[in-house]
């Protein structure tokens, strides 16, 4: 696994860094193909903040834990993607069975902005290839990088350009575009 860290508003020392990568190098024996994690450390309010995330054929686990110990922080990151990995590897197992050429990827999204609205200031500005899936594929991608929507083609609707987006009232909403 190759692991990318990060610091805010602290220095992370070399055994906090050999800790991370000890207890997140279990993850890599879940998958098949190599990892990449990114491992965030940063201070808030006194308490200590991990940020993991596992990027591993396209698919994105994320998960942020904040205790009042580093150590502790860390393990529990561990232990949330574990539990994510395991709750939807059947379901991502059987997708990928059923079009083993199409690879799941993930979506991210710009972070909020502060400028007024008169302005219209785009502060952040991200690229990235919109794979086919089903709209299934996409909710659970969505989930798992805890996101409010995700942008996809759907598979099943002649690649339409669609969004996946989680409702205030509960369940998911979709939004497609119209068929020619």
């Amino acid at each position: 696994m190759k692991f990318t860290f990060t610091e805010k508003k602290m220095e992370a020392s070399e055994n906090l860094r050999a800790y991370a990568e000890k207890k997140a190098g279990k993850i890599d024996r879940l998958f098949r193909n190599e990892s990449e994690a990114f491992v965030t450390f940063s201070t808030e309010r006194g308490r200590f903040l991990v940020e993991l995330t596992i990027k591993n054929n396209g698919t994105y686990f994320r998960a942020h834990e904040l205790t009042s110990d580093m150590y502790a922080s860390v393990d529990s990151a561990v232990a949330t993607i574990e539990r994510q990995i395991r709750k939807n590897k059947t379901r991502l197992a059987k997708k990928l069975r059923e079009g083993a050429e199409r690879e799941v990827e993930a979506l991210p999204v710009a972070s909020e902005d502060d400028a007024e609205p008169e302005q219209f200031e785009i502060v952040r500005r991200k690229q990235f290839a919109i794979k086919p899936m089903s709209v299934e594929e996409a909710i659970l991608q969505m989930n798992l990088l805890e996101h409010e929507f995700f942008v996809f083609r759907d598979s099943e609707n002649d690649e339409a350009f669609s969004v996946v987006y989680v409702r205030k009232q509960g369940g998911y909403g979709l939004i497609s575009d119209e068929a020619e």
